[in-house]
């Protein structure tokens, strides 16, 4: 039998390009249609995610979510969480920080024997890494004036700095972004990011409330959030490495984890919040 021939280095290229296409058509019509439908099917999938995401991070950390000190992340973003729900995000956040500081000083009294001890710092950090994504979350749709489009708005430049940035990495190459950290990307990807997310929250925001906002304005708050949506994904991508995994789980099948496929929408969705609240209630964040 002849050996097999190579890899063609096109065809390795966008050996992922099918992953990728698979997972935005599994989450992405889900995430739109709750968002769509109201603030309730949104919370009902925030509790979802949220829950998805913390057994994910305590598995990261080498613990159970179903046992102290693991138990300690999904407990606290939880009722940090419902605070907001009720309409409470200050003390949702004012519980995430002192859950954040219970958790670092405890977890090595709680397993005073463990060897080696387990990794209360990280625990600690994963409170405030999906507690304030998922607070942030919450208060972009529950304004129930300019949540949906806000929202909406949010998914749209987060899939387009993503989309971008693959596109353009692939298709141009060139000098490593940070090599340190995640080796696959590339300048160009970042700034066909970048522009991607520009264009894209251009006609999100024409689309979703037509009128004549500032388009520099509209251009910049774009920008801001595909800067922090690339962010994310290297903070992803450091987390990683310092685990030592390739993939958060493998909660999605042949697909990875659900941190690996929101990691630039976790971190962008507290930008989009603070932006949401200086604007006012009832206002896109783009205006």
């Amino acid at each position: 039998m002849a050996p097999s021939s190579p890899e063609p280095d096109s065809a390795k290229r966008w050996r992922d390009l099918k992953k990728r296409a698979i997972s935005a058509a599994v989450l992405g019509p889900g995430a739109l249609l709750c968002a769509w439908l109201g603030a309730l099917p949104w919370t009902v999938l925030m509790a979802l995610a949220v829950a998805l995401l913390c057994w994910e991070w305590v598995r990261l950390c080498g613990l159970r979510s179903r046992a102290w000190p693991g138990m300690a992340l999904p407990a606290v973003v939880f009722v940090a969480c419902a605070l907001a729900v009720f309409g409470q995000p200050a003390a949702g956040l004012t519980i995430l920080v002192l859950g954040f500081l219970a958790t670092w000083a405890a977890v090595p009294r709680l397993c005073p024997r463990a060897a080696p001890p387990p990794p209360a710092s990280w625990l600690a950090l994963g409170v405030l890494y999906i507690g304030i994504a998922g607070i942030a979350l919450i208060e972009l749709r529950h304004d129930n004036e300019a949540g949906r489009g806000n929202i909406l708005f949010l998914f749209f430049v987060v899939w387009a700095s993503d989309i971008g940035a693959y596109m353009f990495g692939r298709l141009l190459g060139g000098p490593k972004l940070a090599p340190a950290i995640s080796p696959g990307k590339t300048w160009s990807g970042a700034a066909g990011g970048l522009i991607s997310t520009m264009l894209v929250g251009w006609f999100a925001a024409a689309w979703l409330a037509p009128g004549t906002p500032s388009v520099a304005r509209v251009l910049m708050v774009a920008a801001v959030l595909g800067i922090a949506t690339q962010l994310g994904d290297l903070l992803e991508s450091a987390v990683k490495r310092h685990f030592k995994v390739k993939d958060s789980s493998m909660l999605i099948p042949g697909h990875g984890g659900l941190l690996d496929r929101l990691d630039g929408l976790m971190a962008a969705a507290p930008v989009a919040a603070l932006l949401a609240f200086a604007v006012g209630y009832g206002v896109p964040l783009w205006r």
